[in-house]
């Protein structure tokens, strides 16, 4: 099995709603925010190649959505998720398998696209498309908070392309490239953190338990959290899992760095190293 990590773009989102209830006199050395309070984020993805199999694992924001919603959040960069994937020697047709972490936008929005004839189609026609069924239903019903992170446009496509199955107990039979998939209810309704085996070690894609390295520290919860309390609770003990085991923690949006390893400390579980996976 190999990993890849695909860089899909940059966003930018208000440094107080990424950071909650932490003063933004400590966050701003963590992530400096520019004039409008905004900070620059990372949509990492990842590729996972398994002997037939080519595991997409989120995959961005995409590029549908029209220039008033683009300006809501600064996109910029040069990455796409498409050249990424051409940089690899692969293309959108062979990808066999789509997983969602959870259908926030900047999540899910690569999953379709719009075609010239302004028609919604699938951007991985070949693919099965992978979600659960609580956190479809909370997609699809929104809460009034949350409405306008899930977007119709990403989702009901999938479901109405005959594309989409729903993860159960455990670890599908048709994922076997993971060994563990862990849900979390803090951020949204059962998020799915998928677990791997890769070189020796556990590696996990934590995509919006922990945004960043600058989130280690248990305070530190994002105010898009639905419900930051649960948030401490998962993350604090997904970080001492990862830090007994030395866990490869593979972050979705942090800007520099892709990687991180933890240890215990006085302070409780901090940063050990910071690494690209293509280093491991």
């Amino acid at each position: 099995m190999t990993i890849h990590t695909l860089d899909t773009g940059l966003f930018k989102l208000d440094g107080g709603a990424m950071f909650g209830v932490v003063p933004k006199s400590m966050w701003q050395k963590l992530n400096p925010a520019d004039e409008n309070n905004m900070c620059t984020w990372a949509m990492r993805c990842l590729l996972i190649e398994d002997g037939g199999r080519l595991v997409l694992v989120d995959n961005g924001i995409g590029d549908k959505q029209d220039q008033k919603f683009r300006g809501h959040f600064y996109l910029h960069g040069d990455d796409t998720l498409e050249k990424s994937l051409r940089k690899l020697g692969f293309t959108s047709a062979d990808i066999t398998d789509v997983f969602l972490t959870h259908l926030h936008f900047d999540h899910c929005g690569g999953s379709v696209v719009r075609t010239a004839e302004d028609k919604l189609q699938l951007a991985f026609q070949n693919a099965t498309y992978w979600s659960n069924q609580n956190h479809w239903d909370w997609a699809v019903t929104p809460n009034p908070r949350e409405k306008a992170s899930f977007l119709k446009e990403n989702i009901l496509p999938i479901q109405e392309s005959g594309h989409l199955r729903f993860v159960e107990a455990g670890v599908p039979e048709a994922l076997p490239v993971f060994r563990e998939i862990i849900f979390a209810d803090g951020h949204t309704e059962k998020m799915m953190v998928p677990v791997m085996e890769y070189k020796g070690r556990t590696v996990a894609f934590m995509a919006d338990l922990l945004p960043s390295a600058g989130h280690v520290p248990l305070p530190y919860v994002m105010s898009y959290d639905m419900r930051p309390l649960v948030t401490m609770d998962e993350k604090e003990r997904v970080l001492r899992r990862a830090a007994d085991e030395n866990w490869v923690l593979v972050l979705e949006h942090d800007p520099a760095t892709e990687c991180i390893t933890v240890q215990h400390t006085e302070k409780g579980v901090r940063v050990a190293e910071s690494f690209r996976l293509a280093d491991l």
